[in-house]
């Protein structure tokens, strides 16, 4: 088997909803002792925060001055990643089904994504200097975000498996009813988002991985086997781009 990265290492995971990402992520960094950022949930708290404090979410420019300024701790441990406002955990506030209506408004506010861009990378950034690395997932990890990554994976799905897992995820169930109920949440959002951002075929260099028929097991296994065979790759600045 081939060996793993040396530290610190950046694992970049990009996917649409559904696809596995946020799951398998977190497996695969408390399987290589890696810190976890899901940048989802950084728009995600800064959506609750503008709800909560009266701010209009059609206002751009509004919005992208609150980006600036909330009060967000993201916690990066795999096995409790933490979301706090204003030292608040807003975990489970953050994945209500009233939070996930919305989150694309935030999410596809181009000075939103430039703002909280930078403090991902600085997340990045701290995880590499003070730890042996990370796994960062989200939208457009591998191609903006963290470009230099040693591992870049785009985890993809199709939309029935997508739809399905997301069902049993909110609703315990994956009939009929539920997933008419899913299909907003998911397809609507991924169209929303794939206007600012492409997250349904990898990039050059980036290894895509369909995961329909795998396993949730399988999924992780997948990418550790990425990681593991990942050869070092020479340090580079990312040079930008509207996140």
């Amino acid at each position: 088997m081939s060996q793993p990265l040396e530290p610190p290492v950046t694992i970049a995971i990009d996917g649409p909803s559904g696809s596995g990402k946020s799951s398998v992520s977190k497996a695969v960094a408390r399987e290589l002792g890696l810190t976890y950022l899901d940048t989802g949930a950084m728009f995600r708290a800064l959506a609750l925060w503008c709800v909560r404090e009266g701010i209009d979410l059609a206002d751009q420019d509004a919005v992208e001055q609150a980006s600036r300024t909330f009060p967000l701790e993201m916690g990066t441990d795999p096995a409790a990643p933490a979301v706090h406002l204003a030292g608040a955990d807003v975990g489970p506030d953050i994945r209500t089904q009233e939070v996930s209506a919305v989150v694309s408004r935030v999410a596809t506010n181009l000075g939103v994504r430039a703002v909280l861009r930078e403090l991902q990378r600085d997340l990045i950034r701290q995880a590499r200097e003070t730890g042996p690395g990370i796994v960062v997932e989200g939208r457009d990890i591998t191609t903006v975000i963290a470009p230099d990554a040693e591992v870049r994976v785009l985890l993809t799905a199709s939309e029935e498996a997508r739809l399905a897992r997301r069902a049993k995820e909110l609703y315990d169930t994956a009939d009929a009813q539920a997933l008419a109920a899913t299909h907003d949440l998911v397809v609507r959002r991924d169209q929303d988002d794939a206007t600012v951002s492409a997250f349904f075929e990898p990039a050059d260099g980036v290894v895509g991985i369909d995961t329909s028929s795998l396993t949730f097991a399988q999924s992780v296994a997948a990418v550790l086997d990425v990681a593991r065979s990942a050869a070092p790759q020479d340090q580079q600045t990312p040079d930008g781009g509207d996140r």
